[in-house]
């Protein structure tokens, strides 16, 4: 039976009179979208654009929540209580729910950013926290998850509907947490190299780490960041090397783990 995989990708994440990646080109190749909602990143028109583009390419629409933090690009960490960090989830999934509504559609998943998503991948009553306050939303919204981290165990724990996620352009930890991106090659700039790590991790159905550690796991999704000048070739190339190896790109469904 051939293998198919989601392709995702954070966009929406231009700000006013400053945009920031190439979120056409990558909607003519992902089949799922993070949608910034103006924390991080992103502000009304920039979603209600996104949104637009996003149902007329027939890509699924995330919620993308982060830290309130602009000039950081919500990579910075920051200590919030559980109370308070809920509210920041039901507040961004509700902008956002408001926002594909308008344009026709419907928000299927849910995707923590940057920062918040490394604790949360940490911390499972962090990640708890964040996905409970998002399924007091919407109780059948698909959580989109770290493979192999804190993030998968919360949700497993929750029985929600989940999409277990690998990235194609960053290492692994021994532990499946991601290579902090200040140190050397955390982040994978070679399509060609992206592409043959991600075929080998599908086939082998394990995140291959760093240090050539397997950790088995579901995979239901691949990241491609959208923030970067190369975005849209490393999309391409990865989507190639599945393809040229079997394996079909299709919007994830969200089973429960």
């Amino acid at each position: 039976m051939t293998r198919t995989v989601d392709l995702n990708a954070d966009m929406g994440e231009g700000f006013g009179a400053w945009s920031l990646g190439d979120d056409a080109g990558l909607l003519d190749i992902v089949t799922s979208a993070n949608i910034a909602c103006g924390c991080h990143a992103g502000d009304p028109d920039v979603m209600a654009v996104t949104m637009k583009n996003a149902m007329a390419k027939g890509v699924g629409i995330g919620a993308h929540p982060g830290f309130p933090d602009l000039q950081g690009f919500g990579r910075r960490r920051m200590s919030v209580p559980y109370g308070t960090l809920g509210n920041m989830m039901r507040y961004q999934l509700g902008a956002a729910q408001a926002m594909a509504r308008a344009a026709g559609g419907a928000v299927r998943h849910l995707k923590l950013h940057g920062a918040l998503a490394n604790m949360a991948s940490e911390d499972i009553a962090m990640a708890r926290a964040c996905y409970q306050a998002a399924l007091s939303v919407d109780p059948e919204i698909i959580v989109m998850v770290l493979a192999g981290t804190a993030q998968q165990q919360a949700a497993q724990e929750l029985g929600c509907k989940t999409a277990c996620e690998i990235f194609a352009d960053r290492a692994y930890n021994d532990d499946a947490t991601l290579v902090d991106r200040s140190l050397p090659g955390a982040v994978i700039y070679d399509p060609a190299e992206a592409g043959r790590r991600m075929v080998e991790m599908v086939r082998e159905g394990a995140i291959i780490t760093a240090a050539g550690k397997r950790i088995p796991t579901r995979i239901d999704t691949i990241c491609l960041h959208g923030d970067t000048p190369a975005a849209v070739a490393m999309a391409a190339g990865v989507k190639s090397a599945l393809q040229s190896n079997g394996l079909k790109t299709a919007m994830f469904g969200g089973a429960m783990l």
